[in-house]
C-alpha cells in the first residue's frame, strides 16, 4: 500500500473511506459475505456481524493455529480513524509477510467495529452509545470498572452514553460472540502514547501489555489511571481469560504503523506464553468445557441459567451440558458466529403438542411474523436485554396463567428455547428449570434398576 497516497487524504472519514477501497481491490471485500479459501498464504475474508445502521463487519484471518488472536482497530469511530488506517496497514503488512504468524495462532483483524461511527464522523455508534463502555464487565471481580449508563468519555467528561444497558448495541454483541473463542485480543485506541491490560488481575494480560509496550517503545500502564473506564471491552475479555490489552496510539491523527507491528511481532514471538488456549472452568463442583463456559458466563451464568447438573457430554463433534435451565451445546463448526454454542428448543419440546392461537400485530408488543405470537412489557425487556434471538428464540404462545415448577400459578410464556415467568413479589423474570425437568425425564426413562414382577 503506498503511505504517500494514504497520507494525501486529509479528512480523518474520507481518509478512511479511500483505504477502504484500496483494501477492497487488495482482498475483493465485495464477496466477503460468503468466507473463501484460495492458497494457504492467503487471508481468509468474512463479515462477522452488521452495525446499528446495517453496515458490514468484517473481520480479515490470517493462519489457522489454536491461539486466536484479535486485533480490533477503529471502536470510536471517525475521532480515532487513525486506528483503522493503522490495522489497514497491518493487514496489508501480513498479506506479504504470513510467515511471521507462528503455526499457532490465528491472527485476525477487524478494521472497525464502528463503521457508522466512522461515517458519522464521531466517537459513538449510531444510537450515540460509546462502544467501549458498553461491555457486561459486571462478570469480574472488580467493582470499580461495572457497566454503568453514565460514563467517563474523551479527557474525561462524563456523559450518559453506556447504553441503556449492558452489550444493548449491535456492534457490542458482535464482538462478544466472536471472541469467546479468542485466547488474546488488542484493542487499538488513540491518544495517549501508553498501554495498558484488562483493569482486574489476569496475568496474561498484564505480561502482553509489558511485552507490546516495550517492543513498541509505549508507555506501560497497570490500568488507565485518568479515570475509571465502565463497560470496556479489554475488561470484559480478560473476565473470561482473554489476554486482552489496549494500546494508545500517541497521536490522533497519525498511524504508528512501525510501532504497532513492532508491539504485534512480539507477541506473535511469545504466543505460548501470551496467548493461552481456553481452559475448562468448574462451578458447583461440576466442570464445564470452556467455551461453554465462557457463553454461560457472558450470557449471565448461574443468574440466567442456572448451575450445571451434570458433566458435559461428547455426541460425535457437539458437546453437551445441562444446566437448572437449559441444555447448552458447542458445535465446533459454528466457531466466530453467535451459533458456536447455543441452547437446546426446549421451550419447543415441552410444548409437546399444545398449539396456542396466533395473534394479529398490536402497536403495544413486539410481532414475530414467523410464529404470529407478539411479546410486551416485562418479557420483552428480558428478551432483548438477553440477546433473545440467540438465547431464546422466537415466542410460541402469548401470556398466559399456568402452573410453574415451584408449586405457584404465574405468567408464563413459551419461546423456542425457553419458558418466562413473571415473579410478581419481585418484579423479575426468571426462565422456568427446563434443564432439570429433561434430566429428570431421561433419568427415569434409562432406569437403571431391575424390574420385578411379582
Amino acid at each position: 500500500m503506498d503511505n504517500h497516497l494514504i497520507m494525501s487524504i486529509q479528512h480523518p472519514v474520507h481518509k478512511a473511506s479511500f483505504i477502504l477501497l484500496l483494501i477492497a481491490v487488495f482482498f475483493d471485500l465485495t464477496h466477503l459475505a460468503t468466507p473463501r479459501i484460495t492458497q494457504a498464504n492467503e487471508p481468509q475474508e468474512s463479515v462477522i456481524g452488521t452495525s446499528t445502521e446495517g453496515r458490514p463487519i468484517n473481520a480479515i484471518r490470517f493462519g489457522d493455529g489454536k491461539r486466536k488472536l484479535v486485533v480490533v482497530g477503529d471502536t470510536h469511530g471517525g475521532a480515532e480513524a487513525n486506528t483503522y488506517t493503522l490495522t489497514l496497514q497491518l493487514i496489508d503488512y501480513f498479506n506479504t509477510n504470513t510467515e511471521q504468524i507462528p503455526a499457532s495462532v490465528s491472527l485476525y483483524f477487524i478494521p472497525t467495529l464502528n463503521p457508522d461511527g466512522l461515517e458519522l464522523g464521531w466517537r459513538f455508534n449510531a444510537n450515540g452509545v460509546d462502544l467501549n463502555r458498553n461491555m457486561n464487565t459486571n462478570i469480574d471481580e472488580c467493582s470499580e470498572n461495572d457497566w454503568r449508563v453514565r460514563v467517563y468519555g474523551a479527557y474525561g467528561t462524563e456523559s450518559d452514553t453506556g447504553g441503556p444497558y449492558a452489550e444493548s448495541e449491535a456492534e457490542s454483541r458482535v464482538i462478544r460472540d466472536f471472541l469467546l473463542d479468542a485466547s488474546g485480543a488488542i484493542f487499538l485506541h488513540s491518544a495517549a502514547g501508553l498501554v495498558f491490560p484488562a483493569f482486574c488481575e489476569h496475568t496474561p494480560s498484564i505480561e502482553m501489555a509489558q511485552v507490546y509496550a516495550e517492543a513498541a517503545d509505549y508507555t506501560y500502564e497497570r490500568y488507565w489511571d485518568a479515570y475509571f473506564i465502565t463497560g470496556g471491552m479489554h475488561d470484559w475479555a480478560g473476565s473470561l481469560g482473554i489476554a486482552a490489552i489496549t494500546p494508545e496510539l500517541i497521536s490522533g491523527t497519525e498511524s504508528e504503523f512501525e510501532q504497532n507491528l513492532a508491539g504485534l511481532l512480539a507477541v506473535l514471538a511469545n504466543d505460548t506464553q501470551l496467548l493461552p488456549l481456553p481452559e475448562d472452568q468448574e462451578e458447583a463442583n461440576i466442570e464445564i468445557p470452556a467455551l461453554i463456559w465462557r457463553y454461560w458466563q457472558a450470557h449471565g451464568g448461574a443468574d440466567l441459567f442456572g448451575a450445571p447438573l451434570a458433566p458435559a457430554e461428547q455426541d460425535g463433534a457437539i458437546t453437551r451440558q445441562v444446566f437448572e435451565r437449559a441444555i447448552l451445546e458447542h458445535r465446533p463448526n459454528q466457531a466466530g458466529t453467535p451459533r458456536m454454542v447455543q441452547p437446546l428448543p426446549l421451550g419447543r419440546e415441552v410444548l409437546a403438542g399444545r398449539e396456542f392461537a396466533t395473534v394479529e400485530p398490536t402497536p403495544d408488543a413486539r410481532f414475530f411474523p414467523e410464529t404470529g405470537h407478539t411479546i410486551r412489557e416485562s418479557f420483552q425487556s428480558f428478551w432483548e436485554q438477553h440477546s433473545g434471538e440467540y438465547l431464546f428464540g422466537a415466542p410460541l404462545s402469548e401470556e398466559h396463567e399456568e402452573w410453574t415448577a415451584d408449586g405457584q400459578r404465574r405468567i408464563v410464556q413459551y419461546f423456542e428455547h425457553a419458558v418466562f415467568a413473571y415473579y410478581p413479589e419481585d418484579d423479575s423474570v426468571q426462565l422456568e428449570p427446563l434443564g432439570w425437568q429433561r434430566l429428570i425425564h431421561t433419568e427415569f426413562e434409562q432406569t437403571t434398576a431391575v424390574q420385578q414382577i411379582r
